[in-house]
């Protein structure tokens, strides 16, 4: 099993993020230091794109010694392909690099779901969102990838696994869902009041691996910090 981070320089709103320092670490460096203390995760790839101002992310993977794929900066998807011609397995770990803080065990219960009954084309904490925006994990069989990248177009390839969710006739999805519902908390990095929260939780909680129910109930005891980055709107899902 690998775990395929995508990553790259160029985000719209801000660009650079994935290595800005956070509490000492690079945003890039908590996604991959999560994934390292996954039980379930072989290995973790870096996906980024042919763009000159990607070899930033090349090279920073190459100093924590993890592979790096590089492909179409549009077509993320094929980046995906890519990464599974490369480290051949039976299904990948879809991680993006704006999320640092990520929970292994929802990686890990996300990997034993699938473990469970391999004939799930899709399983994800994302299908009936119940964790803070930026908790998300997706797994997609390598079956179903191939089958993506045959058929996927326009914006479905830049979002990778948006075929799977938008058309579900025919295809077997798995959805985890947690409780009490916190789908209302945001720890994404996307713009500038999402770097002013980010920075506030960590400096409350410490540069280190983070469970979603501490994060949670910090939020829930710190609502200041909740209200920083509560009225950022997520860019709508455009696949036309």
């Amino acid at each position: 099993m690998i775990a395929v981070v995508q990553a790259r320089m160029g985000s719209s709103r801000l660009p650079g993020k994935v290595l800005r320092d956070l509490g000492g670490l690079p945003v890039l460096g908590w996604v991959v230091r999560a994934l390292e203390q996954c039980r379930l995760v072989d290995e973790t790839v870096v996906a980024t794109s042919v763009h000159p101002g990607d070899d930033e992310i090349e090279r920073y993977a190459a100093e924590v010694g993890i592979s790096c794929v590089r492909g179409s900066e549009e077509d993320v998807l094929a980046r995906f392909c890519l990464a599974l011609d490369e480290h051949p397995c039976d299904a990948l770990v879809r991680i993006t690099a704006d999320c640092p803080l990520l929970d292994p065990s929802l990686v890990d219960q996300v990997v034993a779901a699938w473990r469970a009954d391999p004939s799930w084309d899709y399983v994800a904490t994302t299908l009936v969102r119940t964790l803070p925006r930026g908790q998300d994990v997706e797994l997609v069989s390598a079956v179903a990838l191939h089958h993506l990248n045959e058929v996927a177009r326009g914006g479905h390839r830049e979002h990778v696994t948006s075929l799977l969710y938008t058309e579900p006739e025919g295809r077997r999805l798995l959805g985890l869902s947690i409780a009490p519902d916190a789908s209302d908390l945001r720890v994404t990095l996307d713009t500038d009041a999402d770097w002013a929260a980010l920075s506030a939780l960590v400096a409350g909680l410490g540069n280190r691996v983070l469970g979603w129910q501490e994060i949670v109930a910090f939020l829930r005891a710190n609502p200041e910090v909740v209200a920083i980055n509560r009225a950022v709107q997520q860019r709508a899902l455009d696949v036309g």
